[in-house]
């Protein structure tokens, strides 16, 4: 009994002794320079899982590592490094204690002991290595960092080569039965948190996502992009046809294209200098065509300096046909070379609109997190409501403010968003592009014209004898709709088409006027007196001139005018 109780308690000394002299190796590639590496990829020419911190040479480069205490008590640094050249010394400042380490001059790594500190309240602390003397080509090659000692148990610390910080999102619920043709909201980047590769995601939703990015030092975009059908992850190549999604329209100086290896899909892009403090918004609108199991998805972006709507691009999407759902917004840092850096947005009146054109205001998210933050290699982050808007924010290495799937409310305002389409920022071009396909198809004598009358162009194809026609009138006509390439999107069958004038598009408002009853017409609208840069159905794409054959087969209000 007596040596049983002695064994015992030897192993709980045992066990005691080992937990506050607990032991833990931060991998050298996990660290970050400063200032940054000038690299826009994730390469790195610094950090590498196989050489750990190695190429080194820059003496005004600090190098700098993260970890988030526990515990507090003595903690004991060790580095496992080495370099060819003697003489080397390093300056490690952790917990506004330094140490002065001399590198030692090796083919191979060697554990040293930095010092101790005295780590005196839990929280997170940046260990930051700064050159003092250097000999030769690179300072010092760092394998590892090992922390001991009392204040390094449960110490936490990112252990994987990827140094981006978790991607943080907000989630926002909506029925299905809403049926949601529209998506809006404002995004606002404070200053200070617009930091080099960041994607400050407004408008996500199940087939893609639109928001703003800092590309470069020198660059900022929009960006819209919809995935493909399918389950191919990476190459874009490998889609069938049939899965690929389809751009149809693009705004003035955007870039459309493909991209992958995040899944696959449709890219576009306006390089856009947006500033942080001001506030942007963002519409994306859905178009299902159920006949054709396709969904038409557009990107619109509100431009402050001039007040006006851009079109970015519109996607036609295959094996869809639905609504709007899953949507959701994020703060994502897409590079890790300063993953250590914070960014934060902020996301505030968002609102939903039904296919009836009912507007719904959205007033509560749920917080979310990617797989970094899920498998606990990064816990800096964070969201919450302030000004009635919601945040997000990552990085810095601070303690989080969020819990996965914790749900944020805002007060509703009740102010549905006031859009208009028809004045936007490409207008002018786009008129000018109109026109000169217009004339390129008369030339062509792919059309003719007799003449044109407030910007529309117009045939006279019959002349009628009866009364001539009002926008105040109900009219009845036969009719056919095509593209200027020849494409009919919509015509009359055995019946005409009643339908009051005044509440058809610009250009049958302007060129029925020229008819009589009886008369036959066709007009030849530019895209600004039709649809602009709506999607307005499957067939009708954004920015689209159209060719309209009308006959006028009756005006009802002149006949009512007339039994008076």
């Amino acid at each position: 009994m007596q040596l049983a109780r002695k064994f015992f308690l030897l192993s709980a000394a045992c066990i005691f002794y080992t937990l506050l002299c607990a032991q833990s190796v931060i991998p050298a590639f996990t660290g970050y320079a400063i200032p940054a590496e000038e690299s826009g990829e994730d390469e790195s020419g610094l950090f590498s899982e196989k050489d750990g911190l190695h190429n080194w040479v820059n003496t005004k480069q600090h190098i700098q590592y993260f970890f988030n205490a526990a515990a507090t008590g003595k903690l004991s640094i060790y580095l496992f490094i080495k370099n060819d050249h003697p003489g080397n010394k390093l300056r490690i400042t952790v917990a506004g204690s330094s140490l002065v380490v001399s590198v030692p001059a090796a083919k191979i790594f060697k554990k040293i002991l930095a010092g101790n500190i005295s780590i005196k309240k839990p929280g997170f602390y940046n260990l930051d290595i700064a050159a003092l003397q250097k000999n030769g080509t690179t300072i010092a090659d760092i394998q590892s960092i090992e922390l001991g000692g009392e204040a390094a148990a449960g110490v936490q610390f990112n252990a994987k080569p990827r140094r981006n910080a978790a991607s943080v999102h907000l989630k926002f619920g909506i029925p299905d039965s809403l049926k949601a043709v529209s998506f809006y909201s404002e995004l606002t980047v404070p200053e200070g948190a617009d930091k080099l590769y960041t994607y400050y995601m407004a408008n996500g939703f199940k087939r893609g996502y639109f928001g703003i990015q800092v590309n470069s030092p020198t660059e900022r975009r929009v960006i819209f992009s919809v995935w493909d059908a399918g389950t191919e992850a990476a190459d874009r190549n490998k889609v069938p046809e049939e899965n690929k999604v389809q751009v149809i329209a693009q705004g003035a100086g955007v870039v459309a294209g493909d991209f992958g290896n995040e899944g696959t899909g449709g890219h576009s892009h306006w390089v856009y200098n947006w500033k942080p403090g001001t506030t942007y918004k963002f519409l994306v609108t859905a178009l299902p065509d159920s006949a054709g199991s396709a969904t038409y998805y557009t990107g619109y972006f509100f431009i402050p300096e001039t007040q006006q709507w851009k079109l970015v691009a519109a996607f036609k999407c295959p094996k869809d046909g639905q609504y709007l759902n899953g949507l959701y917004s994020f703060v994502e840092d897409f590079i890790g070379v300063n993953g250590q850096e914070q960014r934060k947005a902020f996301f505030g009146n968002q609102w939903v609109r039904n296919e009836n054109g009912q507007w719904h205001e959205i007033t509560a998210a749920s917080f979310s997190y990617d797989a970094t933050g899920k498998a606990g290699d990064r816990t800096d982050y964070g969201g919450g409501t302030e000004n009635n808007q919601f945040y997000l924010w990552n990085g810095g290495f601070t303690q989080a403010t969020a819990t996965y799937q914790q749900v944020f409310t805002r007060t509703a305002t009740a102010q549905a968003p006031a859009l208009d389409l028809y004045k936007n920022a490409d207008s002018a071009t786009q008129a000018a592009t109109d026109k000169k396909a217009i004339l390129d198809a008369v030339a062509a004598r792919q059309l003719d014209t007799t003449g044109s009358k407030d910007g529309i162009y117009y045939t006279m194809i019959k002349e009628g004898t009866g009364a001539p026609v009002q926008v105040s009138d109900t009219i009845v006509a036969f009719y056919k709709g095509a593209l200027l390439n020849g494409q009919v999107f919509d015509e009359t069958k055995d019946k005409p088409a009643t339908f009051p004038l005044n509440r058809l598009i610009k250009g049958w408002q302007l060129g029925l006027p020229l008819c009589r009853t009886g008369g036959k017409i066709r007009l030849i609208i530019p895209s600004a007196l039709a649809y602009s840069i709506r999607t307005r159905s499957p067939k009708i794409p954004p920015n689209s001139v159209l060719v309209f054959d009308i006959e006028v087969v009756q005006v009802l209000q002149a006949v009512l005018q007339s039994q008076k």
